[in-house]
C-alpha cells in the first residue's frame, strides 16, 4: 500500500479509503454485510495496509450498527494506526420517532450525534467527521462554531463536507476563513469514470483550495467492474444478487450512452495492463493531479478488496488516461 497525505493536512491516508456503508444494511430483506463479513473486511483492508476507514452514524440497519461493528474491531487493535471518518445530519432512529431536533446540522443535533458516534466507535476522538447533506434550516455559521468546537475540544480532528452544490461549499470556506472558524479539509462527491453529472464546478473549488477529494461510488456502484452488459435494447444485463438486480435506480443513475463508452475504454486499457476494469477505474481517479482524491471502496468480499487494491500497483500513460477521460467527453480542464 502507497499512503497520501488528506489535501492540506498532516494526516497520510492509504490511497484507497475503505467504505463501510453495507455493514449491516438490509435492501429488499437482503443484509449486504453481516457482523461476521464486516470483521473479515476490516481485516483484510488492515491487512492490505488499508489505513482510512469510512463510516457514518446512519449506516446499517438499525442507525449505527456500521459505527458498532468497527468500534468492536477496533477495540483488538491500536486506535491510533488508523484514520477513522463518521458523518452527521439525517435522524438516527435508534432514537425511535425523530424529534424537531434529531435531524439538520444544529449544535443540538450535532452534539448528540457526535457523542453516540464516539461511544459506539469506542474511541475519544474522530480523524475526520463529515456534514453528510447541507443544512438549508440552519446556518452554516452554526453549524461551523460547532464543529469548531469539537475541533478545539479534541473530539474531532479535521472536518469534511459530503454532497452539496459548489457555491454552498465556496460559502462555507468562505465563512470559515472571514469568521476565524475551522474549515473543511475534505469532500465527498459521487465521482467516477462513468457518471458525467456536471462536478466540475465541485471539483475546481477542490482544487483551489487544496482539499481532498474522497469519492464515493468509485465504480459507478459496480458498473465499472465489467460485470454489467448491454442488451440490444438498452437496458442493462445484470448477475443475480448486483446492485443493478437489487435497485430500479441503477439504470437512471449509472448506465448512460457515454458510460457505456466509458466502459469500453476503461476495459481496453484494462486489456493493455492485464488488469481489469474496477482497477484501472480506481487508478484513473487516484491519478487525478489537481487534489488529492481517494476512492473509497466498498467491497463485499476480501476477494473484492484484494483486486481493488490492485489499482495501487497500476501505472496509466498519459495517453491511457486520456483514452477514458475522451470517452467522458473530457475538455482539456486541467485534470492530468
Amino acid at each position: 500500500m502507497e499512503y497520501t497525505t488528506l489535501g492540506n493536512t498532516g494526516t497520510a491516508v492509504s490511497q484507497l479509503c475503505f467504505g463501510t456503508w453495507r455493514f449491516g444494511r438490509e435492501t429488499g430483506g437482503i443484509v449486504e454485510t453481516d457482523r461476521d463479513e464486516a470483521h473479515e473486511l476490516l481485516d483484510a483492508a488492515w491487512d492490505h495496509g488499508i489505513n482510512f476507514i469510512d463510516t457514518a452514524n446512519v449506516y446499517g440497519d438499525p442507525d449505527g450498527t456500521s459505527e458498532e461493528w468497527i468500534g468492536e474491531w477496533l477495540a483488538d487493535h491500536d486506535r491510533e494506526d488508523f484514520v477513522i471518518a463518521s458523518k452527521v445530519y439525517f435522524p438516527f432512529d435508534g432514537w425511535g420517532e425523530p424529534g424537531p431536533n434529531d435531524s439538520g446540522l444544529g449544535r443540538k443535533h450535532i452534539r448528540a450525534q457526535i457523542e453516540g458516534t464516539l461511544e459506539r466507535l469506542g474511541t475519544d476522538y474522530l480523524d475526520l467527521y463529515y456534514i453528510h447533506r447541507w443544512d438549508d434550516d440552519t446556518p452554516i455559521e452554526e453549524t461551523l462554531r460547532t464543529l469548531t468546537d469539537l475541533v478545539r475540544e479534541g473530539k474531532v480532528n479535521h472536518l469534511g463536507a459530503s454532497s452539496m452544490a459548489a457555491w454552498k461549499l465556496t460559502k462555507a470556506l468562505w465563512e470559515s476563513d472571514v469568521e476565524g472558524l475551522e474549515r473543511f479539509d475534505v469532500t465527498q462527491p459521487m465521482f467516477n469514470a462513468a457518471d458525467t453529472d456536471d462536478v466540475g464546478d465541485y471539483l475546481d473549488v477542490c482544487a483551489d483550495q487544496d482539499l481532498a477529494v474522497c469519492p464515493y461510488s468509485p465504480l459507478a456502484g459496480g458498473f465499472l467492474t465489467g460485470k454489467y452488459e448491454r442488451a440490444e435494447d438498452g437496458t442493462v444485463v445484470a448477475p443475480d444478487g448486483s446492485r443493478a438486480s437489487l435497485t430500479d435506480l441503477f439504470e437512471d443513475r449509472y448506465t448512460s450512452a457515454t458510460a457505456w463508452e466509458v466502459l469500453e475504454a476503461v476495459e481496453s486499457v484494462a486489456d493493455d495492463l492485464d488488469a481489469t476494469p474496477a482497477q484501472v477505474s480506481l487508478r484513473w481517479l487516484m491519478d487525478q493531479d489537481r487534489f488529492t482524491c481517494v476512492p473509497i471502496v466498498g467491497a463485499r468480499t476480501p476477494a473484492q478488496l484484494e483486486e481493488n487494491v490492485g489499482a495501487v500497483d497500476l501505472e496509466l500513460s498519459n495517453e491511457q488516461f486520456d483514452r477514458i477521460d475522451d470517452a467522458r467527453g473530457g475538455d482539456d480542464d486541467g485534470y492530468r
